[in-house]
Parts: structure tokens; sequence; C-alpha cells
């Protein structure tokens, strides 16, 4: 065996000593508590046909978009798109990306550059984390939602100044005091940037997001849409000014590099935005009411959040991959987060709501969840 095939053997052991390893599965229990398809429009037949009536207004269009958008994929119901979804927003333009991590990867390894400084929450995602990587800027990191701490790392901040934050936390499912750290950045000079990934289609006047809820969209300098998850498309798209726009068109080799999205995509995006007004975001919010009303009365200890993600922390790796398992024998299909994803000793199920579970999922769900708890 190659040292290097000892090498991937000595890691993956290492993974499954602390029963932390990943698998591929294409096993899915009955009740979804997992994906984060929270609107339904991932299933949504409403949506499928609404897709086919779009595609059929084309005259013609290509099974795939034979290139990157600045050689010969890029098309004018493309652009027609991005402007839509611009102003739905409330934003001047938007540019499209192939997933919510190219877009993080492309904005914040072109734009931050050497003597600037990047002040991200320390539960930040992976793709924003790997994006600063990529830049030469300095980076600090501030203790999650700590305003305290953001303005400790401010007043040291040099050059062009950008502070990262999610509106809604993937993992936590918490939601980070937009309006207070927009009135420190505008203190510091420092230039907001939010992803939007879990609060689009949950928060703000018609799923605009949180930016939107807290009328900030004039005081954040650009934000992450994702179509993945509420939309249940796939792709992203960055709002800000169309000089962001068109900076990043030149610069964010995640866009430059890539093949486009073929149209097929771009109509799929296009056609969950018309769809969303139309939803009744009370539905969703009604869930989240009743899972966390259910949880208290049964006394069990759940993140903080009103969001669709809640989180039940059992502690380590062993007893959350046995939790996980126990439920998803009894149907439910709940995921278990481990280190290293989430830190040491916050080890946990994450529960995923949806407009789709019923009174009746959620509250066995619950009753499933009391009893591992305390037979565990």
């Amino acid at each position: 065996m190659s040292n290097i095939e000892h090498f991937l053997n000595d890691k993956l052991q290492q993974r499954k000593d602390n029963l932390s390893i990943r698998n591929l599965s294409t096993h899915f229990p009955v009740f979804d508590f997992s994906s984060n398809d929270y609107l339904g429009f991932a299933r949504s037949n409403e949506l499928k046909q609404l897709i086919d009536q779009n595609l059929k207004q084309l005259s013609f269009y290509q099974n795939g978009s034979g290139g990157s958008r600045l050689l010969s994929g890029n098309t004018v119901f493309t652009e027609e798109t991005e402007e839509y979804i611009a102003n739905f927003h409330h934003a001047e333009a938007g540019l499209i990306f192939n997933s919510g991590y190219d877009a993080n990867l492309g904005l914040l390894s072109s734009i931050p550059q050497r003597g600037d400084t990047i002040i991200t929450d320390e539960l930040i995602h992976a793709s924003i984390i790997d994006g600063c990587r990529l830049s030469y800027a300095t980076r600090y990191k501030f203790a999650h939602n700590d305003l305290s701490d953001l303005e400790n790392k401010l007043k040291i901040a040099k050059g062009n100044i950008f502070v990262i934050v999610e509106s809604v936390y993937s993992m936590d499912g918490d939601l980070s005091p937009l309006k207070e750290i927009s009135s420190l950045c505008e203190k510091y000079r420092a230039n907001l940037i939010v992803d939007e990934a879990h609060a689009t289609g949950v928060f703000g006047y018609q799923g605009k997001g949180l930016v939107n809820q807290y009328q900030l969209e004039d005081r954040v300098f650009a934000r992450i849409v994702t179509f993945g998850k509420a939309l249940g498309s796939h792709g992203a798209i960055i709002l800000g000014s169309k000089n962001l726009r068109h900076y990043l068109i030149n610069f964010a080799r995640s866009f430059i590099y890539t093949t486009a999205a073929p149209i097929h995509n771009i109509v799929s995006i296009k056609s969950a935005y018309e769809l969303l007004p139309q939803m009744d975001q009370k539905l969703i919010h009604q869930k989240i009411t009743l899972f966390k009303k259910q949880v208290s009365e049964c006394n069990i200890n759940v993140l903080d959040s009103e969001s669709t993600i809640q989180g039940v922390v059992f502690s380590n790796n062993e007893n959350t991959k046995n939790a996980a398992i126990t439920l998803q024998n009894k149907g439910f299909d709940v995921r278990a987060i481990l280190s290293p994803t989430v830190a040491v000793g916050k080890e946990r199920l994450r529960i995923c709501l949806h407009t789709y579970n019923t009174d009746e999922e959620i509250k066995s769900l619950v009753y499933n969840l009391k009893e591992i708890k305390i037979n565990g």
C-alpha cells in the first residue's frame, strides 16, 4: 500500500474511532424532519406544473448551457430572472451562482484584499470560512451573536472591513441580531454581508428574508440567497449594487470559470419565486410553535430557535447517533449532527420542520424524543 493510501486509511480510521465517519445513504424514513425543504417546494406538484408551463413558453432551449456565462452560457432569460429576483428582494442587482457554496467562495475570495479585515461569527457556514481562506485579508472571529466581542474586533480592524453573518444559523437555528450588528457596522464603517440561506421563504414579507423583515436592505453591502432550501430548486444569488454585480462578473473565479446552469434550472428558480408570494407563511410558523410547545411540555431541552431548525443536544457522538437511529427505525427522518461539524459536547439531532409535517407527526416525534431521553 502506498504512503498516500496509508494516509487515507489512517484519517478514515480516526473518524471511525470517534464515531464521526460519514457515509452516503439512499434510505429516507417516511416522515421528513431532515431536509431543508421548509415550504414543500421540492416536492410540490404545483411548482412542477408551473415549471413545465414556463418551459413551454420558451421558443427554444438547450439541455445544457454549453459553457460559462462569459462564453456561450448566458441567456436573456437568465438576466431577466436575476433582475426579477433582485426586485423581489428590493436590491439594485443580483448575480446567480451555481450553488450557495460557489457564491460565498466567489464573493469572499475576490473582494477583501491584503490589508483588509474580515470579521465572521464563530458559527459561520463552512462555505464562508473557505471563501475567507482564499482571501489575503486578515480574519477575526467573534463569539456567536456577541455584540461586545464583535465591537472589540471592529476596533482593531484595518483597511476595508467586512462583517459576515448568517441571518438564521444552519446548525443552531437561532437568529442573528441584524439590527444591532448593522448599527455597529455603520459606526465603524464596516460592510455587512448577510447569508440568508435559511431565512428566505420563512421570514420577511412574502418570504423575502430577515434583512427585509428588519428593513435593512439599504444598510447591507451584500446578501446571499440560496435556492436549494425553502425554494426547492438549486443555486444561489448574490444581491447588492450594480457595481458589485459587475465586479463579481470580472473577478469572482467561481462564477467566471464554471459552466453556467442549464436553462431548466433557471426556469425552476424563476417559477419558485413566482409561487412564493402565494404561500401562507403563517403555516410554517404554526408548525414551529407547535413543536416548541410540545417539547416544553415534555421538558425536553432544545436550542433557542424561532426558526424551522430545532436542535436537541445529546453531548457526544455515540448518544446522538443512537438517538437518530432509534428515531429512523420508527420512521422519522432525523439526522445526527456530530463533531467536528459542531463543537465537541454540542452534538445534536437537527430537526427541520416543514409545512407538510402534520401536527400528529410532530407530536409523535416529540413523544419518541421524550422516550429516548428518559431511557437514555
